[in-house]
C-alpha cells in the first residue's frame, strides 16, 4: 500500500523501516530507532505511514515526533489513511487521533489479559506450546493431555534421587 502510494505521488528512493513483532506503544523498536538516526543524519525527507497508529500509540511521544522532531528536521510526515500531510498544514484532529490510538492499545491489552485470565481460571491452557511431557488435545486445543511418547522420561526426571551438594545451581545424581 505504501509503495503504491509513494509511486503514485512521485516519491522515489524508498527505504523501509519495519518493526514486525513490536508494539507501537514502545518507541524502542529497531526499525524506528534506525529511522530516527537516518533523519538525524539527513538521509530522509519524508516519512509515510499507513496511519498515525503505525508511527506510535503513545500520544505524547507520537505528538513529539509529529509536532517537534519532524518539523525541526524538515521532515514531511504523511499518514495515508488518516489524511495527515504536514505539507498541507496542521491537522487539528491529529492530537485527538493519537490519544484515541493510545486508549485503543490500552483497552485491547486489558481485554486480552482478561480473556486469558478467564480461560486460565477455567483450567484451559492458554500458551502457544505445551510444556514437555504434554501435548494439546486434538479435539480441544485448550486442553492438555499426557504425551505418551515422553511421559516415562518426565516421570524418571522427577523420581531419580538427587542430593544437593550445597551449591544452589549444582545437583549430583546418587
Amino acid at each position: 500500500m505504501l509503495s503504491r502510494y509513494a509511486s503514485e505521488n512521485g516519491f522515489y528512493n524508498i527505504s523501509y523501516y519495519i518493526d514486525d513483532g513490536y508494539s507501537g506503544t514502545n518507541f524502542e523498536r529497531p526499525g524506528f530507532e534506525r529511522l530516527v538516526k537516518d533523519i538525524e543524519n539527513g538521509k530522509i525527507g519524508i516519512v509515510i505511514t499507513k496511519d498515525l497508529s503505525r508511527l506510535g500509540r503513545d500520544y505524547l511521544k507520537t505528538g513529539f515526533y509529529t509536532e517537534v522532531f519532524f518539523p525541526n528536521n524538515k521532515i514531511r510526515y504523511i499518514a495515508v489513511n488518516d489524511n495527515v500531510d504536514s505539507a498541507h498544514g496542521d491537522n487539528e484532529f491529529t492530537p485527538f487521533k493519537n490519544i484515541i490510538n493510545e486508549w485503543y492499545a490500552r483497552d485491547i491489552s486489558k481485554k486480552i489479559k482478561s480473556a486469558y485470565r478467564t480461560k486460565a481460571l477455567k483450567g484451559e491452557f492458554t500458551g502457544p506450546f505445551p510444556p514437555y511431557g504434554y501435548k494439546k488435545d486434538t479435539n480441544n486445543s485448550r486442553k492438555l493431555i499426557l504425551d505418551e511418547e515422553v511421559c516415562d522420561i518426565v516421570k524418571r526426571i522427577f523420581t531419580v534421587p538427587y542430593i544437593f551438594t550445597g551449591e544452589k545451581s549444582r545437583r549430583k545424581l546418587l
